[in-house]
């Protein structure tokens, strides 16, 4: 029961303070040729030629995304318009998943067509265990609802490649195109590994709680 929790509530907390006490100490050392991560965005998009990208800023901490049904990456308040190599590191993901839905990139087209089922069966899978647990260990509902959680699981193993991929691409980015300096590039591979960290977190707190769900279902 204590690892259950450990992995439900700890070790994602412990992930997201990684992710936020790693982006603040690189976020104050600013890029050599003073560029900002918008600027860094519009250029990576371009020499893609995705002139038809937008780029816009959204309020939040880190609430960075690329929307692919509006064609538009949003950069947070604390990446938009900053200089720090964290920022810029995080703009060039964003970048990096606008290349891969451009380029039809396998993953993401997978995960693409998964949010819908997923968010569905993320809502009633529980319910559904719980509700066959109530009435008598109901089999049917229980088993119906652990099935539909596989969905939740196997969403967060398709996640993985598309992350990586995108952080693997900005990184080369950066690099290849002479946006950041090779002393630079260290510095930005920390902070996306960091964010990688939390999707690697996400699967396997979505394994444990699948794992609950089964020894639920046996306990009659």
């Amino acid at each position: 029961m204590m690892l259950y929790w450990l992995f439900i509530l700890i070790i994602p907390l412990l992930a997201s303070l990684n992710v936020k006490l790693t982006y603040d100490k690189y976020s104050r050392v600013r890029n050599s040729r003073g560029l900002t991560a918008d600027e860094v965005a519009r250029k990576i998009l371009d020499s893609n030629g995705l002139y038809y990208v937008r780029i816009e800023r959204i309020s939040g901490n880190l609430t960075d995304h690329f929307d692919p049904t509006a064609n538009v990456i949003r950069l947070s308040d604390s990446v938009y318009g900053k200089q720090g190599i964290a920022a810029i590191g995080v703009a060039a993901h964003e970048c990096g998943h606008a290349v891969q839905h451009a380029e039809e990139y396998s993953p993401v087209t997978i995960r693409t067509k998964m949010v819908p089922i997923t968010n569905l069966c993320s809502r009633i899978s529980y319910i559904l265990v719980l509700i066959g647990i109530i009435l008598s260990f109901n089999p049917i509902l229980i088993n119906i609802g652990i099935i539909l959680f596989l969905a939740v699981v196997a969403f967060q193993f398709i996640t993985l490649p598309v992350e990586f991929n995108a952080s693997d691409r900005a990184l080369k980015t950066l690099e290849n195109d002479g946006i950041l300096e090779s002393s630079e590039i260290p510095a930005a591979k920390k902070v996306l590994t960091a964010a990688a960290l939390t999707y690697v977190v996400a699967l396997l707190t979505s394994i444990f709680q699948l794992l609950r769900l089964i020894a639920m279902s046996r306990r009659r």
